[in-house]
């Protein structure tokens, strides 16, 4: 396993393979951008209680979901930078910890908007909430990491610790509804009778979720290509004082 990853730890291999996924995360992006919102706003019936605003779900839903799965994302790079010395995982971790902590606070303040009609409150204090909001203050405190430190040695180590101390939550987020009795529905996508809701709603749900799959990956190959451009800015920068 150690060979098959080393393989892709040289960054000019690295760009090459995102150079050729860039393309067509670009364009699978604004064609499912396009048939999801397309399908949200004029497919999908209006709920029969929450009216028009259960269309907030279409945002809502597939950021919380990005949200869950760029951090576990994050979790598996690190450890791979950790155990492995993978340089390019760190890059990607680190590249992709921004993008997680947008996808978060989008879940969260669609949430409100469409908690409040709901609940008739933005906020309250369930575990689904404040999980979710300890998961955006996960993703802040893996990118001050980073910032914390001149050694970026030092700082891939301590943010790759804290990614890794901070995946408990995960299942947290993902089982607080049948743990606790929170104001959240139970899951209703991915349980093991199958999907509980309809056809016309589940269809545009996925569509969007994949359109947010498709955003995430190409905003990440950008990122992950400012990020080697960077440390071989660092590294350049730093033979010329050592000349000096």
């Amino acid at each position: 396993m150690a060979i098959d990853l080393h393989k892709y730890a040289n960054p000019r291999r690295y760009l090459s393979i995102l150079g050729a996924i860039y393309p067509w995360s670009a364009w699978l992006t604004v064609a499912l951008l396009m048939a999801g919102v397309y399908m949200a706003l004029f497919v999908a019936p209006p709920d029969y209680q929450q009216g028009e605003t259960v269309r907030i779900m279409f945002v809502h839903v597939p950021a919380a979901w990005m949200a869950l799965m760029i951090y576990t994302m994050m979790a598996v790079f690190s450890a791979v930078g950790l155990i492995w010395k993978h340089p390019v995982a760190d890059l990607t971790a680190k590249a992709a910890a921004p993008i997680g902590a947008c996808f978060t606070f989008l879940a969260l303040v669609t949430g409100a908007l469409w908690g409040q009609p709901m609940w008739g409150t933005f906020w309250v204090w369930d575990a689904r909430l404040t999980s979710m909001l300890i998961l955006l203050f996960l993703y802040l405190g893996y990118m001050a990491l980073w910032e914390s430190f001149d050694d970026q040695t030092k700082a891939a180590k301590a943010a790759a610790i804290l990614a890794l101390v901070g995946i408990i939550n995960i299942p947290i987020i993902k089982f607080s509804v049948d743990w606790w009795n929170t104001l959240h529905q139970p899951a209703s996508v991915a349980t093991m009778a199958g999907p509980k809701i309809h056809s016309s709603i589940l269809l545009p749900l996925l569509v969007m979720a994949l359109a947010y799959t498709a955003f995430f990956v190409m905003l990440l190959i950008i990122r992950v290509r400012a990020e080697i451009l960077a440390r071989r800015l660092r590294i350049l920068q730093i033979s010329e004082v050592r000349e000096q």
